[in-house]
C-alpha cells in the first residue's frame, strides 16, 4: 500500500534542520503531527509554532502518530534512537511506516533494525546551511535535498522536497560518506579558502573586516558567473589567462612564506589547470604551468618532510 498524498509527518529532534523542514512541510499543507526532543522546551516551542502538532517526551509516540518519521538528530545518536523504536504493532495493523534520517554522512543501513520490522527506511539530507532563523523556510527554496531510499519511499520524499521548492537528488546506496565529504568543498572548505586569504592579507596589515569586505563580493561574483557559464568558463586568474611567468612568481612568494601556504596554493592550482583544459580554447601554456606547479609541490613537500622530527 503506497503512502497517501498527504502522509502524516513526525520529527525526532527539534533543532535547526527539524524546525525548517517541519515548518516548510506544514506550510505546504502536510500534517506535522508530533515532535520529540531531548530538550522538551525546543519540542514544545516548535509544536506551538506549528499549531496542530503535539510535543511528546517519548520518541515512540512520534512513531504512533506519523506515517513518515524524520530522525533529525546528531549522527552519533541516530542508531541508538532508531534501535529503540518499535513498529511491529503498527505494521501488523497494516499501517505503512517509514523512518528517514537527515544525515548527509551516515549510511541508511544504520536503520536496519527498523527495516527488519517491515519499515521503509531512507535518507533525506538538505544541502543547506541552517541558521535557525525563521527565514530559513524561505531561503531553502531552490536548494537540493539528497534522497536515498527504495522506489516507493523515494517518490514520497521527492514530493516532499518539491513541496518546499527544493530539487531532489538521488545517490547510490552506501555512498553517503563520499557525497557528504565532497559537499564540504562548497561549504566549510569555501570558508577555509577565505580564511587562508584573510591570513595572508594580515601580513599586509589588513584586518579580517577589511579583507572580507573586499573578498566576499568577488566570491559572490564568481558564484554567479559559475551558475551562468559553468565552472570552466568562470575560472579567472593566471591559469585562466595562461600566464605561466606570473604563476611561477606567485608560487615562489608562497614558498618563501613557509608553512603549508605554497602546498595549498599548488594543489588548488592543479584543479584550476584541469578546469582550464575543459575550455573550448584552453591556453597554450597549460603544460608549462602544470610543470611549474608540480616542481613547486615537489620542493614544498621535500621541505616539509625534512622539517619533521
Amino acid at each position: 500500500m503506497p503512502f497517501s498524498l498527504a502522509p502524516r509527518l513526525g520529527f525526532i529532534g527539534a533543532g535547526r534542520l527539524a524546525r525548517c523542514l517541519a515548518l516548510g512541510f506544514a506550510r505546504a499543507g502536510y500534517p506535522v503531527t508530533s515532535v520529540a526532543s531531548r530538550r522538551g522546551d525546543t519540542a514544545r516551542e516548535l509544536a506551538t509554532v506549528l499549531g496542530a502538532c503535539q510535543a511528546v517526551e517519548d520518541p515512540q509516540q512520534v512513531v504512533e502518530a506519523a506515517d513518515i518519521v524524520f530522525l533529525a538528530t546528531p549522527d552519533d545518536s541516530i542508531g541508538t534512537i532508531a534501535n529503540t523504536l518499535q513498529f511491529d504493532a503498527a505494521i501488523a495493523r497494516g499501517a505503512r511506516k517509514a523512518l528517514v534520517h537527515c544525515s548527509g554522512a551516515t549510511g541508511v543501513d544504520i536503520l536496519a533494525g527498523a527495516a527488519a520490522q517491515g519499515v521503509l527506511t531512507g535518507g533525506f539530507h538538505p544541502l543547506f546551511l541552517f541558521s535557525g532563523a525563521p527565514a530559513d523556510v524561505d531561503r531553502i527554496a531552490g536548494c537540493s535535498i539528497t534522497i536515498e531510499a527504495n522506489a516507493e519511499l523515494a517518490q514520497a520524499l521527492k514530493t516532499l522536497a518539491r513541496s518546499m521548492s527544493c530539487h531532489p537528488l538521488e545517490i547510490p546506496a552506501g555512498q553517503r560518506m563520499l557525497y557528504h565529504g565532497a559537499a564540504h568543498y562548497a561549504a566549510s572548505f569555501a570558508l577555509c579558502a577565505l580564511s587562508e586569504a584573510v591570513e595572508l592579507w594580515r601580513t599586509l596589515g589588513l584586518n579580517e573586516e577589511d579583507a572580507l569586505r573586499a573578498l566576499l563580493p568577488m566570491l559572490s561574483g564568481t558564484i554567479d558567473t559559475a551558475r551562468e557559464k559553468g565552472l570552466a568558463n568562470a575560472l579567472a586568474g593566471p591559469v585562466s589567462r595562461g600566464d605561466a611567468a606570473l604563476l611561477q612568481k606567485q608560487l615562489a612568494c608562497f614558498e618563501a612564506l613557509g608553512s603549508d601556504h605554497a602546498a595549498l596554493y599548488g594543489l588548488l592550482t592543479r584543479r584550476a589547470v584541469a578546469l582550464a583544459r575543459q575550455r573550448a580554447n584552453p591556453p597554450a601554456t597549460l603544460d608549462a604551468i602544470d610543470r611549474i606547479v608540480e616542481d613547486s609541490l615537489a620542493r614544498t613537500l621535500q621541505v616539509q618532510a625534512a622539517s619533521k622530527p
